[in-house]
């Protein structure tokens, strides 16, 4: 398998991106493409202590890099050779059989939406990341990408979600919960009342197990394997999780730090402790999947480091070995309320 990665996007890039990129190699016997500035990345192999490309590893040069500053609508038109830009192209071509990116989420979206394409029949793509979760972790779709979103599109986001679940999560039957305010049925607003009987009508069907409303404390203590969300509730909840897991870490650091007692209490519980931090360490994912894209596209945090690549490449793998946009395509006619429109 080839996985095509963005050497130059993120914030520690292309160093973090290109020892990331050699340490998946070597842990998963992958072959990767580093796409970026030929002498910036080689620059970096050399820092490594390596001075001829190792087997596995290849160069695409791409002159230039889409900043944070650019218009992500149009940065990957108007910079045609950056590492983004043709990154994606050699997905498109089929020179690879994933994309992993720690740029411009917006860049990514607008590039693997037009060059790559939605899979014929969904109405958008959406980000749909891994969050820490009382059993083990639950899928959060849409968690920024959409922040108005129709019933249809929350319908395609539990297929997707579900199927996402099953395959790369590995859970049966995975259970489905539309984020609301409150567990019943006429809570919410219009677009999650009439979300809720769409999904409702699925599960009849026994095209997803879906399990009703879910209030975002039942979510992460486990009620559910997918949790269902415009982009704008989605955020607001993952960065509300990502707070309250920094917080709780930070004050957990000064307990243990009061005093000898405290101390030594640290030294007992620290495997426990350590356990506790990785599960809330955005690093262990590495990536988050856009789903709804023909291709597996993987967007990594902007500041990831070479640990942070490493494992989204690793999340890459499994989605591109999940086969979960032949399961998508295969029940387009499940998910959509309306013809395609014509272009």
């Amino acid at each position: 398998m080839k996985i095509i990665v963005d050497a130059m996007g993120g914030d520690n890039a292309p160093a973090c991106n290109v020892k990331g990129a050699l340490a998946a190699v070597k842990e998963y016997g992958v072959e990767v493409v580093l796409v970026g500035r030929g002498e910036d990345i080689l620059r970096c192999l050399q820092e490594e202590g390596i001075t001829d490309l190792p087997p596995g590893v290849e160069i695409a040069h791409a002159a230039q890099v889409v900043e944070m500053c650019d218009n992500p609508a149009t940065a990957f038109k108007e910079k045609k050779d950056s590492s983004l830009t043709v990154g994606l192209n050699l997905l498109k071509n089929g020179d690879g059989d994933a994309f992993v990116s720690a740029g411009s989420t917006g860049a990514l979206l607008s590039g693997a939406t037009l060059l790559v394409k939605r899979v014929k029949g969904i109405r958008r793509a959406a980000l749909a990341p891994v969050v820490p979760t009382g059993n083990g972790g639950a899928i959060l779709i849409d968690c920024g990408a959409n922040a108005e979103c129709t019933a249809e599109y929350l319908l395609q986001f539990a297929f997707m979600g579900s199927y996402y679940a099953e395959h790369v999560l590995g859970r049966p039957e995975p259970r489905v919960g539309l984020l609301n305010i409150g567990a019943e049925e006429s809570k919410g607003t219009d677009l999650q009342r009439e979300t809720y009987g769409l999904l409702k009508q699925a599960n009849d069907q026994g095209r997803i197990h879906f399990v009703g409303n879910v209030e975002a404390r039942d979510a992460v203590f486990g009620a559910v394997d997918v949790i269902v969300a415009d982009g704008y509730s989605g955020n607001i909840f993952l960065k509300a999780l990502e707070g309250t897991g920094l917080f709780m870490t930070k004050e957990m650091k000064k307990m243990f730090k009061k005093n000898l007692l405290t101390k030594l209490a640290a030294v007992l519980v620290s495997g426990g402790i350590k356990d506790f931090k990785k599960r809330l360490d955005s690093r262990e994912v590495g990536g988050t999947a856009l789903l709804g894209i023909s291709k597996p596209v993987i967007k990594a945090h902007g500041s990831s480091d070479d640990y942070a690549i490493q494992n989204a490449i690793r999340q890459a793998i499994k989605v591109s070995s999940s086969g979960i946009a032949d399961d998508i395509a295969e029940n387009i006619s499940y998910m959509r309320l309306t013809k395609e429109p014509r272009v």
